[in-house]
């Protein structure tokens, strides 16, 4: 059985860990050592968990028997606008029916909780990863991509998705 509750404070360490599992086993193909190891501590280090949660950013721990799966990060930008800033499910989980889906579907449920009017959730996603695949699925459309520089000399090279919600 799938549950999923809302992460406070408390959570970043989990987060912090899950993610030190994810976001490596997502990205040894796509991204230098280097550059991994920057983005890790820029996302994922205490720290910048807990400045992202006290700056909006609402996160979501999925749990499949009662142990977690995989975690999602919803922020508001603008009035009617909402992006999925992460969607990640540990390896071993990844494929079990629904975990992935069952984190999307609750980020729509959520803003529709948040924001009953129509509006869009956008995610940016590596257009190299195959996840863009699974998001178009899901009824996501590319409605932008761009070169971020997000410092060091990286660049996140990304697709921008967005799902209208009504």
């Amino acid at each position: 059985m799938l549950t999923i509750r809302k992460a406070t404070i408390e959570d970043c360490e989990l987060i912090h860990k899950m993610a030190h599992v994810v976001f490596p086993a997502t990205y040894k193909e796509l991204l230098s050592q280097d550059q991994m190891d920057f983005m890790m501590d820029w996302m994922y280090s205490l720290p910048n968990l807990r400045k992202q949660m006290e700056e909006g950013h609402v996160y979501f721990i999925g749990y499949k028997a009662g142990e977690p799966f995989g975690y999602i990060s919803v922020q508001q930008e603008e009035e009617d606008l909402f992006h999925l800033q992460k969607i990640c499910v540990l390896p071993e989980f990844q494929g079990i029916k629904g975990g992935g889906d069952f984190l999307f579907n609750h980020a729509v449920e959520y803003i529709r909780s948040v924001h009953p009017a129509p509006c869009r959730m956008i995610l940016n996603v590596n257009r190299y990863n195959k996840a863009v695949n699974y998001y178009l699925k899901k009824g996501m459309k590319k409605v932008g991509e761009g070169d971020f520089h997000i410092g060091h000399g990286y660049y996140m090279t990304d697709y921008i998705m967005g799902l209208d919600i009504c």
